[in-house]
């Protein structure tokens, strides 16, 4: 294992305990029905904040990804059927919750014709219908660049789109192995002509050089995108890709300045900072 790994995280990566009454409440609804949130199985270090301004996220279509990245814990394999059960399922969750606004994103379903993307439009629908207050972010997979998949996100139009390009060019094939830069611009460019608000986001931390992230940064800004985050790279576990390099709270401070100059609506740029970290702020 790296020598990084095994050094102790810099003390900017340590979290405070979640606290508020807004917390408490949405966690006693959690536990009383037994409802899963990515924020909670994904031990997010930000869920105290977003549970108290009446954030959450859901991940949809199984927790089995057709797909291999160097960087996510996810389980990879053989996912079981698609549960046609489940929009509903998770619209009675975010009803139950009292969330203001939901986060829904999905593993990759790469065996299935339509990417999942019918799921993906039903859940939206379903949200709708039985909390009808409730603003969504879908951060959606790239459909294997299938535009069809990618225009049923943009026919139910959530209110914001996300899709994160997840690290510089150089470093994509090591980091995303099945996924390709070029076609994750290309999703974000549909859905920003077909009248989307996108956002999509990048983990540093990887061996990636300044100058790549600013290039990052232009490469998003040419396809429309209006809101970035970035954030710290954490490995998972040992079988996943060492951390290079912790990056300094200045640092993450700077790239904030450079994206703002740049054009972006909104940067969420911060060693804890991940892809749904305020998510509820960019609807402004």
């Amino acid at each position: 294992m790296s020598e990084l790994v095994k050094q102790r995280k810099p003390k900017w990566l340590r979290v405070k305990l979640p606290t508020g009454e807004n917390y408490k409440h949405v966690r006693k609804l959690v536990s009383e029905h037994n409802l899963h949130t990515i924020c909670e199985s994904g031990n997010c270090p930000n869920m105290g904040e977003c549970w108290g301004e009446g954030t959450a996220t859901f991940m949809i279509l199984g927790n089995i990804c057709t797909r291999s990245c160097g960087f996510c814990a996810v389980a990879t394999g053989r996912p079981l059927s698609v549960d046609w059960q489940e929009p509903e399922k998770v619209a009675e969750s975010v009803r139950l919750m009292e969330v203001k606004h939901c986060v829904i994103t999905s593993v990759d379903r790469d065996e299935l014709e339509d990417g999942g993307s019918i799921i993906w439009s039903e859940t939206v629908n379903a949200v709708r219908r039985k909390s009808p207050g409730t603003t969504m972010e879908t951060l959606i997979p790239d459909f294997k660049g299938d535009q069809e998949a990618v225009q049923r996100i943009i026919d139910v139009a959530p209110e914001i789109v996300s899709h994160n390009i997840e690290t510089v060019r150089r470093l994509t094939r090591q980091v995303r192995i099945q996924a390709k830069y070029d076609r994750s611009l290309e999703v974000l460019r549909w859905l920003n002509e077909g009248g989307m608000r996108t956002k999509s986001g990048i983990m540093l931390g990887l061996g990636e050089k300044e100058e790549e992230v600013i290039q990052t940064m232009d490469d998003l800004r040419a396809v429309g995108v209006q809101i970035m985050t970035i954030g710290q790279y954490l490995q998972p576990t040992p079988k996943h890709l060492p951390v290079k390099e912790f990056i300094t709270p200045k640092q993450f401070k700077k790239y904030e300045k450079i994206g703002l100059e740049k054009g972006f609506r909104f940067v969420e740029s911060g060693p804890l900072v991940r892809s749904s970290y305020r998510a509820e702020k960019h609807m402004a």
